[in-house]
């Protein structure tokens, strides 16, 4: 464990986003209870989750990181956590079949209810209320009531994450999660794509292939019935984070035991901030956002600060510069980080730099800035003699119009059509299957050089 730490030392730094409770004694009575209640994961899968991507920065296993960009607590619901599962066990079986290396799979699920904000204050005509920070802190109605933060609602984060926790070891260990049967996805977009027949060459091939091991083996193979499955979200919020960080029998150590995998964004990634004071003492692995902002003292300096050990599998860094900037930005970054013989994770995040406002005040993302962010990215890791070693997609298992482009060829005009994001627009279901299938493509061809 990091000298000087505790689970609330964060308390003595200074804290990005914080949230400014009404009433103090109600927020230490919310989160007693929270530390009282059982833990969402477990010690040791956290650490199984550090090893994968420990082999995953070494480049004989991929990272598949993605989900919602803002969970909603109306949104627990079977349908949806079972949408939400497939699209990720789906696109996982084709990056397995394009890389022929394992593949990790983790979700923005079970506790992405918290958001960063760029101001804490929304106006509305001559009205100022706080701005909506997620289902974690107030709602979204405009109203003083349900904007006031409510330490209620980080009891209810904790209650709708056990709930989606649930449901999802129960669906991906009980045959939800049967690889047998390919044919079961729809991929009637592809039609319109040059790629149609690569894209169903796809799923005959991964069909041919289950058929092919289970003939080998003489019976089906159990296996495939079940995945593992790990969860990640940003920790956002503090208080709701270090109630859930705890010491466990028989391991040395502290664990934030809401979550797999949390992650460190831009605006609360500060050397000296309360985030980063959090982080450097949990023994999770940890994600940090690079943006464009970045320089290669702060980057160097988060390293330093949260694993002065140089831990394999420790830490991911999830670059996120945008297609207009990653060729300048990115190659910096990774010739310092190797030189400085730094263990992480690299990681693409081609959604949070592309994301644009319509001419009628919608927020949305280009398919075509994305893919050809993940392009370049590929490329740039390739030069330098880096391993780019995963994705992380903001998306659903819904055929949603938040995101124009693919092979649909979603416009903007189709935005009004189906838009439910409350924050960030995400890939639908078509255009996450889209992407797995390129960057399946992109691996493989690369293998054969």
């Amino acid at each position: 464990m990091q000298a000087n730490w505790t689970p609330e030392s964060w308390k003595t730094k200074s804290a990005s986003q914080a949230v400014a409770y009404p009433d103090p004694a109600h927020l230490q009575a919310v989160l007693r209870q929270i530390a009282s209640l059982p833990p969402l994961v477990t010690s040791w899968e956290v650490e199984d989750l550090k090893g994968r991507l420990a082999s995953a920065a070494s480049g004989t296993a991929f990272l598949l990181q993605g989900g919602d960009c803002a969970e909603s607590f109306d949104d627990c619901s079977s349908g949806n956590i079972a949408d939400k599962l497939k699209i990720l066990l789906q696109m996982s079986v084709i990056l397995v079949h394009g890389t022929r290396k394992p593949v990790i799979r983790v979700g923005r699920i079970a506790g992405q209810y918290a958001k960063p904000r760029s101001a804490p204050i929304e106006r509305r005509g001559d009205v100022e209320l706080p701005s909506y920070r997620g289902d974690l802190v107030n709602r979204q109605a405009f109203t003083l009531e349900d904007r006031t933060p409510n330490p209620d609602l980080l009891l209810r984060g904790y209650e709708r994450a056990a709930l989606t926790l649930n449901f999802v070891r129960a669906l991906a260990e009980h045959g939800f999660a049967d690889l047998r049967h390919p044919e079961n996805w729809d991929i009637s977009f592809s039609a319109k794509s040059h790629r149609a027949e690569e894209y169903q060459a796809l799923v005959e091939s991964i069909r041919d292939s289950i058929t092919f091991v289970e003939a080998v083996i003489g019976n089906e193979f159990a296996q495939l019935e079940k995945v593992e499955f790990f969860t990640s979200h940003e920790a956002l919020s503090l208080e709701y984070e270090s109630a859930q960080t705890r010491q466990v029998p028989r391991r040395e150590g502290w664990y934030n035991l809401s979550t797999h995998l949390p992650w460190i964004g831009m605006r609360t990634a500060e050397l000296d901030g309360a985030h980063v004071e959090y982080c450097r003492g949990i023994r999770n692995p940890v994600g940090i956002k690079v943006g464009p902002t970045m320089d290669t003292a702060w980057l160097l300096g988060l390293l330093e600060r949260i694993n002065p050990d140089n831990e394999p599998g420790r830490i991911t860094l999830i670059h996120r510069m945008g297609a207009a900037q990653v060729e300048e930005k990115l190659p910096p970054m990774l010739e310092a980080v190797e030189r400085a013989g730094a263990e992480v994770l690299w990681t693409s995040d081609p959604m949070h730099g592309n994301t644009e406002t319509t001419a009628d005040g919608i927020k949305t993302r280009r398919f075509d800035n994305i893919v050809r962010e993940l392009e370049l990215s590929f490329d740039l890791h390739r030069r330098v003699g880096t391993i780019l070693g995963g994705v992380h997609l903001e998306m659903t298992g819904e055929n949603v119009t938040e995101c124009v482009g693919g092979s649909t060829g979603l416009a903007e005009a189709d935005l009004h059509r189906d838009y439910r994001s409350r924050v960030d627009p995400r890939l639908n279901y078509e255009q996450a299957l889209e992407v797995a299938m390129l960057i399946a493509g992109r691996l493989r061809r690369a293998a054969r050089v």
